[in-house]
């Protein structure tokens, strides 16, 4: 199986979508296809032994649409720039003319019938130059059908494929009228009062209002990609490269992994690096959302994109090209803005089959007319008036704006979605299951309790035992004592290392135990002083470090990895939406148990292995439903893929992130409920658009087909245009206002 992206041109609304969906399906060997109408990409995936690209190109263009491969950043290439899909409209210079003269027109042509005294030249006077009237309006509106001249290069050879989209409606509506009304000029020397039965200013304020209208829309939906071209914005251009001392401005693309760079105070970090020298402040918000800037020093990693506040850093470029932490977000908010939410295949359905149905009912509803009034030119008013009001421009963008939006939003909170349908799924979330060391807690011990007479010397001393040892608890111990400015002495005559119970040393002239109980009682060390105080901290869950000095106890250290600051509040959020937490860990039952007492979990599993959490996954989809997991670790993965939604911290493992349908850069478990809110309003915000466009068809065209003439309601051509053009910005519009939200 393969995955392809194409770049489609010429689509205009949903039905164009569904039409390069459907010639695309009919392909035997398409597993599934999918076209994303604002950004202009078909994604198929399909059987190499049975299909190729050049297939989908053929099959696409014969319905009438551009076609041609999605071109890819080039691999080994640093620079994050690459052009934006859709160029921004320009200013409408040839609209504006044909608006003017559509006004004119209008005065001229409707000027009389509704005002009897207004002023009209002789020359083109109904009653004194008919025909020179009828002129007039001609000339006033070829400069609407040149603005207009697409809805019929498009709309009439895709109706003739058997492929009718909006351009179809507009090209067979206003066509309609203006041949009607062509004919109708030139027999006016015969008929005078064929004078009545123009409609050019109808032709010419159609296209007008339905041209203004998509530009509105073009403008608003190129405001829906802020997101992606804040990201691609973040790299700069140049970078100051140190080559034998020297310091050369050079393109960002041209650095490779292992060259040094210079990046002074107030200059974005061109790629992710690690500190050789120097340290400051760097700002990350633009990555993870992260308001306050973080402390980097040497041996620290910063990430390309992030601005330098304060201080030189030397740097050395550690990644490059697709292999950026920038380029991963990039590439994470195209495919979620790329692929469709499967709220959206509703209106696929629809749209797929809506303009022939409307294109019926048109035809249907002027013949039914013609038949009942006899009057032809009201039967094309009826005809007319429905093409041009049911177009079905604002189901087609009423969820890909949405998407878009609702992924760039997350983005810019350091909350990445992968694709609409995660989005979606996300919302539905009946239970989260986050892994322990890592997710909910800091994943690296520390000291948490000393029980002692004298805390100095008791660390002091294990310090010097453990300086060493690399072992975790060894680590934690010297960590607090060069926190808390402890002097050790790391130099000893004798060390031995006893796997499984402790360490033996000796410094100076003392002779130092530092491990567990067992140690202490092989080596006649009494305990029974700490012994109440070592069981209470073991029902924690904590590891204990006895510590003794020439056979007498110096007292206990304990050891735990703590939890992180917010853990407990994401929790107590998750379930004020409804959501059962649970905590899922293969440390031991102790341990687990009371992490999970401190969170408030609903359930906990300790001692799992890393081949078991995929199965208790699937036992947790099956008991409660759409089930979210949240872990960091290479072990974590097949979990992350079990679930519905699996969830990466951001600080963990690549294996465990490309896993993922969900990213928290932040890596703070806070967002959890953050992105289901997310989810929640994006899904909301799409049932309005659906609800917005759905509803003005149905309103609008029975309108059209003159049900309500009866009481002197029907639908005029030209404000059915009017109508058509403020649904589509409408939609979009409100598809925008999620940029107005803040996550909580």
């Amino acid at each position: 199986m393969k995955t392809e992206l194409f770049e489609i041109t010429g689509m205009s609304c949903a039905a164009c979508s569904a039409s390069v969906e459907r010639v695309c399906r009919r392909l035997d060997g398409v597993i599934d296809c999918s076209v994303n109408l604002i950004l202009g990409r078909l994604t198929v995936t399909y059987d190499e032994e049975k299909l190729s690209s050049d297939d989908f190109l053929r099959v696409v263009e014969k319905a009438g649409f551009g076609i041609k491969p999605f071109a890819e950043k080039s691999e080994g290439k640093a620079s994050f720039k690459k052009p934006i899909e859709e160029k921004k409209p320009k200013a409408p210079y040839d609209l504006i003319i044909a608006g003017i003269a559509a006004a004119f027109l209008l005065y001229i042509s409707m000027g009389q019938m509704l005002f009897e005294n207004i002023y009209m030249p002789k020359i083109f006077d109904i009653n004194e130059n008919p025909y020179n009237f009828a002129i007039i309006q001609l000339l006033l509106t070829l400069p609407a059908l040149f603005v207009g001249r697409k809805f019929f290069k498009v709309g009439i050879p895709s109706l003739f494929r058997g492929n009718p989209n909006m351009d179809s409606l507009v090209a067979v509506g206003v066509g309609a009228s203006l041949i009607y009304s062509i004919v109708m000029t030139f027999t006016i020397n015969s008929n005078p009062h064929a004078v009545h039965n123009l409609y050019f200013e109808s032709v010419a304020v159609v296209i007008v209002l339905i041209r203004l209208g998509k530009y509105l829309e073009e403008r608003s939906r190129n405001r829906t990609k802020g997101a992606i071209e804040a990201l691609m914005s973040l790299a700069p251009d140049y970078s100051t490269l140190i080559r034998k001392d020297e310091q050369i401005r050079v393109p960002t693309e041209q650095i490779k992994v292992g060259d040094v760079l210079l990046v002074r105070a107030g200059e974005k970090i061109p790629l992710d690096a690690e500190i050789l020298e120097g340290g400051g402040s760097v700002d990350e918000s633009m990555l993870t959302g992260e308001s306050m800037p973080v402390e980097k020093t040497v041996g620290d990693t910063v990430t390309g994109g992030s601005l330098n506040i304060n201080g030189a850093l030397f740097i050395k470029v550690i990644r490059v090209g697709e292999d950026t932490t920038l380029s991963k977000i990039i590439k994470f908010v195209e495919e979620a803005q790329g692929k469709k939410a499967p709220i959206s295949k509703t209106a696929d359905k629809v749209a797929g089959v809506f303009v022939p149905v409307v294109m019926a009912i048109a035809v249907v509803s002027a013949v039914v007319w013609f038949l009942i009034k006899g009057d032809f030119s009201f039967a094309l008013k009826i005809f007319t008036s429905v093409l041009v009001v049911a177009c079905p421009c604002a189901l087609g963008l009423a969820t890909p704006t949405a998407v878009m939006v609702g992924t760039g939003l997350g983005a810019q909170n350091g909350i990445l979605i992968r694709n609409g349908e995660a989005l979606e799924i996300i919302g539905k979330t009946k239970v989260a299951v986050f892994d322990k060391t890592g997710t909910v807690t800091k994943g690296t011990p520390v000291v948490t309790d000393m029980f002692s007479e004298n805390e100095e010397t008791l660390i002091s001393l294990a310090a010097s035992a453990e300086s060493v040892s690399s072992h975790p608890l060894a680590l934690a111990v010297l960590e607090y004592a060069k926190a808390k400015n402890i002097s050790f002495d790391s130099s000893f005559s004798e060390f031995e290392n006893l796997a499984g119970k402790g360490i033996k040393a000796t410094v100076g002239e003392k002779k130092i135990l530092a491990g567990n109980k067992t140690l202490m009682l092989e080596n006649g060390v009494d305990t029974k002083a700490f012994d109440e105080a070592a069981d209470k901290i073991t029902m924690m869950g904590k590891s204990l470090i006895y510590v003794s000095s020439d056979g007498v106890l110096l007292g206990i250290i304990a050891i735990a990895d703590e939890l992180k600051p917010t853990s407990v509040d994401a929790i107590s959020r998750l379930k004020k939406q409804g959501i059962k937490t649970v905590l899922l860990s293969g440390d031991n039952k102790r341990s687990a148990e009371y992490i999970g007492e401190l969170l408030s979990v609903d359930e906990v599993y300790s001692e799992v292995l890393p081949e078991e959490k995929a199965e208790i996954i699937e036992n947790i989809k099956a008991k409660y439903g759409t089930t979210l997991m949240v872990g960091d670790g290479i072990n974590d993965a097949p979990a992350l893929s079990s679930a519905d939604i699996g969830c990466a911290i951001g600080g963990g493992s690549d294996i465990a992130i490309e896993a993922a349908d969900l990213v928290l850069m932040k890596s703070d478990p806070v967002d959890v409920s953050k992105a289901i809110n997310l989810s929640r309003m994006t899904i909301k915000n799409i049932k309005e658009n659906l609800f917005w466009a759905f509803c003005y068809n149905t309103v609008c065209i029975p309108i059209a087909v003159g049900i309500f003439y009866s009481i002197g309601l029907l639908m005029n051509p030209m404000l059915g245009g009017l109508a058509m053009s403020l649904s589509s910005v409408c939609v979009v519009s409100n598809a925008l206002r999620l940029k107005l939200k803040k996550l909580k």
